[in-house]
């Protein structure tokens, strides 16, 4: 079924979106995203088990991002302790994080392009489950598929479209990356939003077809 073009918002348009609704925000966001990264980080140096307690927190971590900067793109309150409520859905979130790093890691092994494209095929599946928490893991990553057909590219694009910023926070010395995460998150959460709708008006459209 054709995709309303009028719907799908621009690159640009989203992450101005992203600026707008970090406005009086900034303090939360670089710390919901700091957080994350350290924790992270900390417990990988835990002797013997860091390793394996990262991989099992960086689902429910990932989880907690989605929720935080959804509830910022819908100008819900947004709040630091957002970033924990990941860990409300624990066994959905690890069993997520895992099954997309081995699907993403079998078709890296075929070449790297399929493995970029897995990345991008699965890259909602954790503000699908933000918004049925309900769902199961392969439920969350077969509707994030469905979803992302036909926009696979507009991220990578998305993506793309934050190189200059990396380099600049290169010359920071990492510092700019405190603003720069927030800004993508923040984006990505937008795009999905964006996303949102334009899937749901071609099912509304579908069933009036029918």
């Amino acid at each position: 079924m054709a995709v309303n073009q009028a719907l799908i918002k621009s690159n640009s348009e989203l992450k101005a979106a992203a600026r707008e609704q970090l406005k009086g925000n900034w303090g939360v966001a670089i710390l919901i995203c700091l957080i994350s990264g350290l924790v992270g980080s900390i417990i990988g140096f835990i002797p013997y088990v860091g390793p394996l307690l990262g991989i099992i927190i960086s689902g429910p971590l990932a989880l907690g991002l989605a929720i935080s900067f959804l509830k910022l793109a819908r100008r819900e309150p947004f709040k630091f302790e957002n970033l924990f409520d990941g860990f409300k859905n624990f066994k959905t979130a690890f069993l997520t994080q895992l099954l997309i790093a081995i699907f993403i890691f079998l078709w890296t092994l075929l070449f790297i392009i399929p493995g970029i494209i897995a990345g991008f095929n699965y890259a909602m599946a954790f503000y699908i489950i933000s918004d049925n928490p309900e769902i199961g893991a392969m439920e969350a990553i077969r509707k994030s598929k469905e979803m992302m057909r036909g926009f696979r590219w507009k991220l990578f694009c998305l993506n793309l479209s934050f190189i200059g910023w990396v380099l600049l926070c290169v010359l920071t010395l990492g510092i700019g990356f405190l603003w720069l995460q927030p800004y993508m998150n923040a984006s990505f959460a937008n795009f999905y939003q964006n996303l949102k709708e334009v899937c749901a008006d071609q099912k509304e459209n579908k069933i009036l077809q029918e």
